[in-house]
């Protein structure tokens, strides 16, 4: 990955929809050079995936959760990821192994996938912080 690849990242970070084109005239190349290196930074796995933020109103968290030290934190982290609610899941190191960033209705369904989370065997803690504000980077 070279400076180019990093500056079509960056634009794309902050506005995934962001037309090949307006991106080519912001770095100075083609339309066919953004359009090529994204689809072979999707290949590589660079870039994951495409994802919208929203700004519906709803409840945003980060629930962070400890699990006990035999734990494949891999194999729970998939698990959680596959929650409707959930943005990301994400493998730390500190206090706590996991961090789930959920995007929930209300703080009845927030507090339902905190629930969801302690009821998992392998779940020893958790610890919540609601998200008050975002700015994008």
């Amino acid at each position: 990955m070279d400076s180019l690849d990093r500056e079509i990242l960056a634009i794309l970070r902050r506005d995934s929809r962001t037309p090949y084109t307006e991106i080519a005239d912001h770095v100075g190349t083609s339309e066919g050079t953004v359009r090529n290196r994204v689809e072979r930074l999707v290949e590589e796995g660079v870039i994951e995936r495409f994802t919208v933020a929203t700004r519906t109103g709803n409840v945003k968290a980060m629930i962070e959760v400890g699990v006990a030290v035999d734990v494949d934190t891999t194999e729970v982290s998939e698990r959680m990821a596959e929650w409707s609610e959930v943005d990301f899941v994400w493998q730390v190191s500190g206090e706590e192994d996991i961090v789930v960033v959920a995007d929930t209705t209300d703080t009845g369904a927030l507090n339902d996938l905190i629930t969801k989370a302690r009821e998992m065997n392998e779940v020893v803690s958790t610890k919540t912080r609601l998200i008050l504000a975002e700015k994008l980077g």
